[in-house]
């Protein structure tokens, strides 16, 4: 499945829910898919989303889901484990693994040999899901969080156009959602 249809998938639950969307392609697509003021599109700070969406989810009873990549992951791996501790439950993790650096040239990650999914369990994840062909996010939704979502995809980028808001916009817009009813 590529990124861009599991993104899809995954949006089309989505109601009110908080959304950090990692940098680069996913946030692209997320937006070409189904734009919303409560998507939060990051536009730098990568291996962030999952960091800014606890701390997020710890501020307020709303639902937070973060959309994340398997190098983003890699990269701040040390935020699974506060975000078992801190154990919000309304906190939901999507990791869209593709293999590789997605949006800086598509260089292999090492979860061509490491499971983010054992390591998810092993860490005490309250609910942990793997999706490939058949996505019910539903399902992740309704867990109790802090819930880890793994979702294999192949590796590449949809052709979508460039976010066409200024970065300013697009924190105002957030922070007014949040400001609604975190």
């Amino acid at each position: 499945m590529e990124r861009i249809e599991a993104i899809k998938k995954v949006a089309e639950s989505l109601n009110d829910e908080l959304v950090i969307c990692n940098i680069g392609f996913p946030s692209r697509e997320l937006y070409a898919v189904k734009d919303s003021p409560t998507h939060f599109y990051m536009l730098g700070s990568m291996g962030m989303s999952s960091s800014i969406g606890l701390g997020l989810a710890m501020s307020g009873k709303r639902k937070v889901v973060s959309f994340d990549g398997d190098g983003s992951v890699l990269m701040n791996m040390g935020t699974l484990v506060t975000i078992f501790s801190q154990n919000p439950e309304n906190f939901i993790l999507v990791v869209f693994d593709n293999q590789c650096y997605g949006s800086t040239g598509s260089q292999c990650t090492y979860t061509t040999k490491i499971d983010l999914l054992k390591v998810a369990k092993s860490i005490g994840f309250k609910n942990t899901f793997v999706f490939e062909e058949e996505i019910n996010f539903k399902e992740a939704l309704d867990a109790e969080g802090p819930v880890f979502v793994h979702i294999k995809v192949k590796p590449g980028n949809a052709n979508v156009p460039v976010i066409d808001m200024e970065p300013e916009e697009i924190k105002e817009r957030f922070m007014e959602e949040v400001k609604k009813g975190n």
